[in-house]
């Protein structure tokens, strides 16, 4: 019975050590089982049928309750950064691509963002301009003269 939990702790530190190469933690769940199991089959001797059974059971219950609080630690939600074309009102940027009166064609770069831009007047790709207003999700700008 001894080499049988040898055999539990070499496959479970396996699948640990696949843990480190396939991220996930659906590996170790079965890996800290087996390790948890062969250990306790070395420790204990001859393990009859019912307490390998409740041992299984228990290192399944812990290893899950442990993964589950460490996923919860490790993933704690941030909530998302969100940019609305409002928060640009006032701002200068540089034009990116020619921008035509009446057309969505134009582009222009405002802090590392490109957003399709319109204006009243024709503004040539690298001129400054600042943001009038925004309207849906594009810009209405006008050149920095």
């Amino acid at each position: 019975m001894f080499w049988l939990g040898v055999a539990l702790v070499i496959i479970g530190l396996i699948l640990l050590l696949a843990e480190v190469h396939i991220p996930g933690f659906f590996i170790a769940i079965p890996g800290t089982i087996l390790l948890i199991l062969g250990l306790a089959i070395m420790i204990m001797g001859n393990v009859d049928i019912v307490t390998a059974s409740i041992l299984i059971i228990i290192s399944a219950i812990g290893s899950s309750l442990f993964t589950l609080w460490f996923y919860r630690k490790l993933g704690e939600p941030e909530l998302p950064s969100t940019t609305t074309p409002d928060q640009f009102v006032g701002k200068t940027g540089i034009v990116t691509k020619e921008i035509e009166p009446g057309t969505l064609k134009g582009k222009v770069r405002i802090e590392n963002q490109i957003w399709s831009a319109t204006a009243d007047d024709k503004i040539e790709e690298g001129k400054k301009v600042v943001v009038k207003k925004a309207e849906g999700v594009h810009l209405v700008v006008e050149e920095v003269k």
